[in-house]
Protein backbone atom coordinates (compact mmCIF):
# COMPACT_ATOMS: atom_id res chain seq x y z
CA UNK A 1 0.00 0.00 0.00
CA UNK A 2 1.24 3.69 -1.10
CA UNK A 3 1.98 6.20 1.57
CA UNK A 4 -1.19 8.37 0.28
CA UNK A 5 -3.29 5.53 0.62
CA UNK A 6 -2.40 4.20 4.07
CA UNK A 7 -3.01 8.48 5.18
CA UNK A 8 -6.14 8.38 4.04
CA UNK A 9 -7.62 4.82 5.50
CA UNK A 10 -5.76 6.73 8.40
CA UNK A 11 -7.42 9.73 8.35
CA UNK A 12 -11.28 7.72 7.50
CA UNK A 13 -10.49 5.81 10.73
CA UNK A 14 -9.36 9.09 12.92
CA UNK A 15 -12.82 10.79 11.57
CA UNK A 16 -14.90 7.81 12.31
CA UNK A 17 -13.60 7.45 15.75
CA UNK A 18 -14.10 11.17 16.19
CA UNK A 19 -17.84 11.40 14.66
CA UNK A 20 -18.23 8.23 17.42
CA UNK A 21 -17.01 9.78 20.27
CA UNK A 22 -18.60 13.50 19.75
CA UNK A 23 -22.12 12.49 20.09
CA UNK A 24 -22.17 11.08 23.37
CA UNK A 25 -19.36 13.20 24.67
CA UNK A 26 -21.51 15.86 23.79
CA UNK A 27 -24.57 14.35 25.70
CA UNK A 28 -22.28 14.01 27.95
CA UNK A 29 -21.33 17.54 28.90
CA UNK A 30 -25.10 18.72 28.48
CA UNK A 31 -26.06 16.32 30.89
CA UNK A 32 -23.16 17.34 33.57
CA UNK A 33 -24.59 21.53 33.33
CA UNK A 34 -27.70 20.51 33.61
CA UNK A 35 -27.27 18.12 36.58
CA UNK A 36 -25.10 21.47 38.08
CA UNK A 37 -27.79 23.73 37.35
CA UNK A 38 -30.06 21.14 38.96
CA UNK A 39 -27.72 21.00 41.97
CA UNK A 40 -27.86 24.61 42.41
CA UNK A 41 -31.55 25.19 42.14
CA UNK A 42 -31.90 22.37 44.80
CA UNK A 43 -29.72 24.42 46.90
CA UNK A 44 -31.63 27.63 47.04
CA UNK A 45 -35.04 25.33 47.53
CA UNK A 46 -33.27 23.97 50.14
CA UNK A 47 -32.51 27.31 52.27
CA UNK A 48 -35.58 28.65 51.06
CA UNK A 49 -37.69 25.76 52.92
CA UNK A 50 -34.70 26.38 56.04
CA UNK A 51 -35.70 29.77 56.48
CA UNK A 52 -39.49 28.74 55.62
CA UNK A 53 -39.16 26.74 58.50
CA UNK A 54 -37.29 29.00 60.99
CA UNK A 55 -40.26 31.04 60.22
CA UNK A 56 -42.73 28.85 60.95
CA UNK A 57 -40.85 27.72 64.02
CA UNK A 58 -41.29 31.48 65.16
CA UNK A 59 -45.08 31.93 64.42
CA UNK A 60 -45.41 28.84 67.33
CA UNK A 61 -44.77 30.98 69.75
CA UNK A 62 -48.58 32.44 70.80
CA UNK A 63 -46.80 35.93 72.39
CA UNK A 64 -45.17 36.25 68.71
CA UNK A 65 -47.66 35.70 66.75
CA UNK A 66 -50.14 37.84 69.04
CA UNK A 67 -47.88 40.79 68.62
CA UNK A 68 -47.61 39.90 64.69
CA UNK A 69 -51.24 40.30 64.76
CA UNK A 70 -51.70 43.67 66.35
CA UNK A 71 -48.83 45.31 64.29
CA UNK A 72 -49.58 44.17 61.03
CA UNK A 73 -53.61 43.32 61.16
CA UNK A 74 -53.95 45.94 63.89
CA UNK A 75 -55.84 43.04 66.04
CA UNK A 76 -56.93 44.34 69.45
CA UNK A 77 -58.10 42.01 71.94
CA UNK A 78 -61.87 42.50 73.23
CA UNK A 79 -62.52 45.71 75.68
CA UNK A 80 -59.34 47.25 74.37
CA UNK A 81 -59.68 50.85 72.88
CA UNK A 82 -57.64 50.99 69.85
CA UNK A 83 -55.71 54.39 69.30
CA UNK A 84 -53.55 55.32 65.79
CA UNK A 85 -51.71 58.16 66.00
CA UNK A 86 -50.85 59.91 62.87
CA UNK A 87 -47.85 62.04 62.92
CA UNK A 88 -46.82 65.18 60.58
CA UNK A 89 -44.45 63.08 58.67
CA UNK A 90 -47.20 60.49 58.07
CA UNK A 91 -49.46 62.29 56.51
CA UNK A 92 -46.80 63.96 53.94
CA UNK A 93 -45.66 60.58 53.01
CA UNK A 94 -49.46 59.84 52.14
CA UNK A 95 -49.49 63.05 49.78
CA UNK A 96 -47.46 61.86 46.65
CA UNK A 97 -46.72 64.72 44.40
CA UNK A 98 -48.25 65.49 41.34
CA UNK A 99 -46.54 64.52 37.49
CA UNK A 100 -44.13 67.23 36.10
CA UNK A 101 -46.96 67.08 33.36
CA UNK A 102 -49.49 69.07 35.07
CA UNK A 103 -51.59 65.75 35.01
CA UNK A 104 -53.17 64.20 38.01
CA UNK A 105 -52.33 60.49 38.51
CA UNK A 106 -54.40 58.42 38.04
CA UNK A 107 -55.51 55.64 40.82
CA UNK A 108 -57.99 52.84 40.74
CA UNK A 109 -57.64 49.37 39.41
CA UNK A 110 -56.11 48.41 35.96
CA UNK A 111 -58.73 47.41 34.24
CA UNK A 112 -60.56 51.17 35.23
CA UNK A 113 -57.64 52.80 33.82
CA UNK A 114 -57.68 50.55 30.40
CA UNK A 115 -61.50 52.11 30.43
CA UNK A 116 -61.10 55.33 31.65
CA UNK A 117 -58.45 55.19 28.39
CA UNK A 118 -60.47 53.63 26.15
CA UNK A 119 -63.31 55.66 26.30
CA UNK A 120 -61.42 59.03 27.25
CA UNK A 121 -59.57 58.70 23.68
CA UNK A 122 -56.00 58.46 24.76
Amino acid sequence: MSTTRRAAVVAIVVCALAFTIAVPLRTYLSQRAEVAEQEARQEQLQQQVERLEERRAELSDPALLEAEARRRLRYVMPGETPYIVQLPEDKAADREPAPEDGEPKRHGAWYEQLWNGVTEGE
